[in-house]
């Protein structure tokens, strides 16, 4: 066999059976009759892998827009593999936590790791909780910010964590300074297989914690658009140059600042207001869904306004002292319930839309 997704690394196990690869397409067979849904939907991914076509289908999150299908190189997604273990220092042995579902591409590239590299991995169910599912201790994990906010006094169990899907917010970077695990963010979309960038939350130096900058990894560079926005140069993840939505402040060729998404920039009285930066201030005083968008203004051109989900009477006076006058909201406005993706973010368009419609 000449295609390397067929070729399953001797060390590798999965819930801490061993696995031949006619064994482990019995068992993903088996699971697409007799799984729950979360089970079908790995066996249906480990199907499509195991398969000798050289290339997969991926579903975007549709965090910005529509999800989208998009066609993967199976080879690329070795290369992305490799560079996790890499960066990671993780070798084969290496016993990891899969509790993300393999509905997308952050859930399927674990158990990719997991299959070349030789990895000790467990599935669970990729709930809130995924570390009340199992007693083991882990080297590697990978969870979104409301995993984690529900794992951190189970959380000495893992070595290393990666956290992705979602920004982490400043208070919840506050509660994991002094735990033991280490926990990085990451830099990441479908386009180039999960990450291409990673920035410690913990255990942190005084430059790091200034710099505050998310780090490419092996032969990642960036550069920027006319708008300020990114463009990932991967060769190994990516047969182009993608070019992103996101506006960085651009450190160096593999060192940048994300400061939000350029669809999102409110301008207002000539003033640019990213509403990520504003709600990672107001996160500290808001403690319930909401975000930071804009409608149409006479003499500003856009003003800043606040959606908060839940009842008005429930919510204090909020504090704006942090902010800078362009960026505080101008009113507020209050919803019964959020449009949420799959994935659990907030839609913003759609939410914006039940209030305004």
């Amino acid at each position: 066999m000449n295609e390397p997704w067929l070729h399953i690394h001797p060390d590798f196990k999965l819930n801490g059976k061993s696995y031949t690869l006619s064994n482990l397409i019995n068992v993903a067979e088996a699971m697409q009759f007799q799984g729950d849904e979360e089970e079908k939907i790995l066996a249906d991914f480990l199907l499509n892998w195991l398969y000798p076509k050289d290339t997969i289908l991926v579903n975007t999150s549709g965090t910005t827009g529509s999800p989208k299908t998009i066609t993967l190189d199976k080879t690329k997604m070795i290369a992305s593999a490799q560079a996790t273990g890499a960066y990671f220092d993780l070798k084969e042995g290496t016993k990891a936590l899969h509790c993300l579902s393999a509905n997308y591409i952050a859930g399927k590239m674990m158990m990719v790791r997991a299959l070349y590299l030789g990895w000790d991995i467990d599935v669970v169910n990729p709930n809130k909780f995924p570390l009340l599912q199992t007693n083991a201790n882990y080297d590697f994990a990978a969870m979104v910010p409301l995993q984690l906010q529900n794992s951190l006094k189970e959380l000495h169990r893992v070595k290393k964590l990666i956290v992705g899907g979602a920004a982490v917010s400043p208070s919840l970077q506050k509660e994991i300074q002094e735990l033991p695990t280490e926990i990085f963010a990451t830099y990441a979309m479908t386009e180039t297989i999960t990450h291409v960038a990673i920035k410690k939350l913990n255990h942190r130096s005084e430059k790091e914690i200034l710099d505050d900058a998310f780090e490419a990894l092996s032969n990642v560079h960036f550069e920027q658009d006319h708008r300020n926005c990114l463009i990932i140069d991967a060769p190994n993840v990516a047969s182009h140059k993608v070019i992103t939505n996101d506006v960085v402040n651009l450190i160096s060729p593999t060192l940048f600042n994300w400061l939000g998404r350029a669809d999102f920039v409110i301008n207002s009285g000539g003033y640019k207001v990213h509403p990520e930066q504003v709600e990672q201030i107001l996160e500290l005083v808001i403690k319930a869904p909401f975000f930071v968008t804009s409608l149409p203004d006479e003499s500003l051109g856009e003003k800043v306004i606040l959606i908060i989900e839940g009842k008005e009477e429930s919510f204090p006076e909020i504090d704006y002292v942090d902010l800078h006058p362009y960026e505080i909201p101008k009113e507020v406005f209050f919803i019964d319930k959020m449009v949420y993706t799959t994935t659990g973010k907030i839609q913003r368009d759609q939410s914006k839309e039940k209030i305004f419609s």
